[in-house]
């Protein structure tokens, strides 16, 4: 906060947001990788409004809302495979909590019980949410350092990148490689492995590390074979972020346990939910003096007004055939990147659809980084956004995430204006990338 400048939105259209001092700033994040159908979009907003006229909130503990259990029908219909069973909270890292919970219950309660079964197993630089459960799950040093007498300690597997490989590690290799060292890990630990935790496909807040093809799958056969839960986090890459409704379509697989949350609602309000297999279901359902059910609930769990919205952003979807253009629109972005793509200070850029992140460092045949106290993904998002388009930085990976209607114009103007900001701050190199005024 000491070197906080203050940036404060008072309205928003589309992918356009408007500040206080009136400047109209592009919304390369979508809101933080939430906002899929831009800012007031009729129909959500149309929906809310009617809902709001029915009823604003009850509790899902004892009863439920009419709302709710249609957009619980509709969460089974769109998620993989034979996913059935839907538990409502409100964001990502509570939805990963309820994971957490129901796989080390089912160890206990399902027949031929395995109750040592206790421990999780999450990759390198894993970001899975900010509380208790999901920062011990996480491998980013800022996040959970500090907090380690209070957390607990999984198995930690390898970090599955496809741009920093390991010493004599081919791109053809890597999947082989990485999925050999997990099955390493559950040879010695599956005993005591309830699960595998895992972003599937790309891990977001790590810097858009994008898995090679076939890993996750890979995951998932091992997770059969030794007996482990595998539990997909698709906060972040859930609802076509990826270019398929979630990413793990890609891969035809089945999680046993899926959580989401982020673009549920559209962005709208805030709402997450943790959808299990039957089999999962299962181990829970017994009469009330057995207490095997789940001990575990939120005030505003499956409330109303978010119901609502989400059923309207999902019905865009098909609406609009929305998901048919999202790689064709991830192609755009990249390619309004090009001037930067062969940049001494550019390391990489990767991700999956519209997820796209640039990675800056200072040598680009070493893959050598910035020094963490330069800031150089900093002051490029802050000079893009000088520039009309709000990005940040993990680290100094510069993400472009925007809302998945924006149309190739806007894209390539934000490619460009991402362009330019690199250039001036690293040097002024020359990027082929000018920025246009004039911005609808």
């Amino acid at each position: 906060m000491a070197e906080y400048e203050k940036l404060v939105i008072s309205e928003a259209e589309g992918c356009w947001l408007t500040t206080t001092t009136g400047q109209r700033l592009f919304d390369g994040v979508a809101s933080l990788w939430c906002n899929v159908h831009g800012h007031r979009h009729p129909s959500i907003d149309e929906a809310i409004r009617n809902q709001l006229g029915r009823v604003a909130h009850i509790t899902t503990l004892g009863m439920s809302a009419d709302i709710t259990e249609a957009l619980a029908e509709r969460i089974v219909e769109i998620t993989p495979g034979d996913l059935s069973h839907v538990f409502f909270s409100s964001d990502g890292s509570s939805s990963v909590e309820a994971a957490l919970k129901m796989a080390l219950q089912y160890w206990h309660q399902r027949q031929n019980p395995r109750p040592k079964k206790t421990r999780y197993l999450a990759m390198s630089l894993a970001y899975h949410g900010d509380t208790t459960g999901a920062v011990s799950l996480g491998g980013i040093k800022y996040f959970h350092q500090l907090f380690a007498p209070i957390v607990f300690t999984p198995i930690r597997g390898p970090l599955p990148c496809s741009y920093r490989l390991p010493d004599g590690v081919s791109v053809d290799e890597a999947c082989d490689h990485y999925a050999a060292e997990v099955e390493t890990l559950l040879k010695q630990h599956h005993e005591t492995l309830a699960a595998i935790v895992m972003e599937p496909l790309v891990q977001g807040a790590a810097g858009m590390i994008t898995h090679p093809s076939g890993f996750l799958s890979r995951v998932r056969q091992l997770c059969d074979h030794y007996e482990v839960l595998l539990i997909c986090d698709e906060v972040a890459t859930g609802f076509g972020r990826t270019g398929r409704m979630f990413a793990c379509d890609h891969e035809s697989v089945t999680p046993d346990i899926m959580t989401i949350g982020k673009g549920l609602t559209g962005g709208y309000l805030p709402m997450a939910a943790t959808v299990a297999r039957p089999h999962l279901f299962e181990a829970f359902l017994a009469a009330t003096a057995e207490s095997k059910q789940f001990f575990h609930g939120h005030t505003f769990g499956g409330n109303p007004l978010a119901a609502a919205a989400a059923m309207a952003s999902i019905d865009l979807f098909s609406e609009n055939n929305l998901l048919e253009s999202v790689e064709q629109k991830g192609r755009v972005l990249r390619s309004s990147l090009a001037g930067i793509a062969n940049h001494a200070n550019v390391g990489d850029i990767r991700g999956r659809a519209m997820m796209v992140g640039i990675e800056l460092v200072k040598d680009r045949e070493t893959k050598m980084p910035f020094d963490s106290a330069e800031l150089v993904g900093k002051r490029v998002c802050q000079r893009a956004t000088e520039l009309g388009v709000w990005v940040r930085p993990l680290g100094d990976v510069v993400i472009l995430m925007p809302p998945l209607i924006a149309t190739d114009e806007e894209l390539q103007r934000a490619g460009a204006v991402v362009c330019q900001a690199i250039g001036e701050v690293l040097e002024g190199e020359s990027t082929g990338g000018k920025y246009v005024s004039g911005l609808p």
